[in-house]
């Protein structure tokens, strides 16, 4: 594991109706990177990717709406799939990246990429979908994996509900064994799942998937739950030109389990887009 990188500025954009926090570093001629984390997440997911990226291209780091450092009180109506799309294409618009972006997706936030690539494909320069787990509309709806950690948090259980959560998505007893700065960024937006639980199974139309006209990357983690790769699977067959990549001796949270593997395969997909 790399020495842990300094926290790059702060910064935040006044939108039309609220406030987006994000994290800017970097330079380069080329478009920048757009990182989208997942859920429980904000920005200060990306700390082993902001650095490393920087150092060739300029690097957007955003908290999504209602996610720390704004986390006001959930649920809230604002905390969508669509709506962060749309903060999105402010963002990269007001940070004069009109020419788009390499758009980088990660769970949760992976929906969130493929939607923006769909509301704005001009802001879109190429499109990394990291673990997916969104479903499509002509799959049938499964029960929601996080039920029982929204039933904890209401009831109050706030450290059983994250466990049940991480846990799910990364591997048993993943949550016990997780590092304090994460377990601090997890506890201050866990109450984001009041508002997630809301679309829940929100599916996607595989038309606007397969009309995709930017290069793909599909990663997964070699050690992530099936279901995951049943997505990368099903995104394959839609867009038979996407690179696919596993990263090796990593689960869900690929990025942080082994970052050199996950940052060269991104930065070599995106030197080729």
């Amino acid at each position: 594991m790399p020495a842990t990188p300094a926290a790059p500025p702060h910064h935040a954009l006044a939108l039309p109706d609220g406030v987006l926090h994000y994290t800017q570093d970097g330079a380069g001629d080329g478009a920048p990177v757009l990182l989208i984390h997942g859920s429980l997440c904000d920005y200060r997911y990306w700390r082993w990717q902001v650095p490393a990226f920087a150092e060739t291209h300029r690097v957007i780091a955003p908290s999504l709406r209602g996610c720390w450092p704004d986390a006001q009180p959930h649920p809230q109506d604002g905390y969508a799939i669509d709506r962060h799309a749309g903060d999105l294409a402010h963002l990269l618009r007001a940070l004069d990246a009109q020419g788009g972006a390499h758009v980088i997706g990660h769970s949760r936030g992976a929906q969130v990429a493929l939607a923006l690539a769909i509301q704005a494909p001009q802001l879109c320069r190429s499109l990394t979908l990291a673990d997916p787990g969104f479903r499509f509309t002509d799959e049938p709806e499964t029960p929601v994996f996080y039920a029982d950690a929204v039933q904890r948090l209401r009831a109050g259980d706030t450290e059983g509900a994250i466990e049940q959560f991480i846990d799910t998505v990364n591997g048993a007893d993943t949550w016990r064994r997780m590092v304090g700065w994460f377990k601090d960024m997890v506890r201050d937006n866990v109450a984001t799942l009041l508002s997630q639980v809301r679309e829940a199974n929100l599916p996607v139309d595989p038309r606007d998937a397969a009309a995709l006209s930017c290069p793909v990357l599909l990663v997964g983690g070699a050690q992530s739950p099936a279901k995951y790769g049943t997505r990368q699977d099903r995104l394959q067959q839609l867009l038979p030109h996407a690179r696919r990549a596993r990263i090796a001796l990593a689960a869900h949270g690929m990025n942080l389990a082994n970052p050199r593997s996950f940052n060269r395969t991104i930065l070599e997909f995106i030197a080729d887009a």
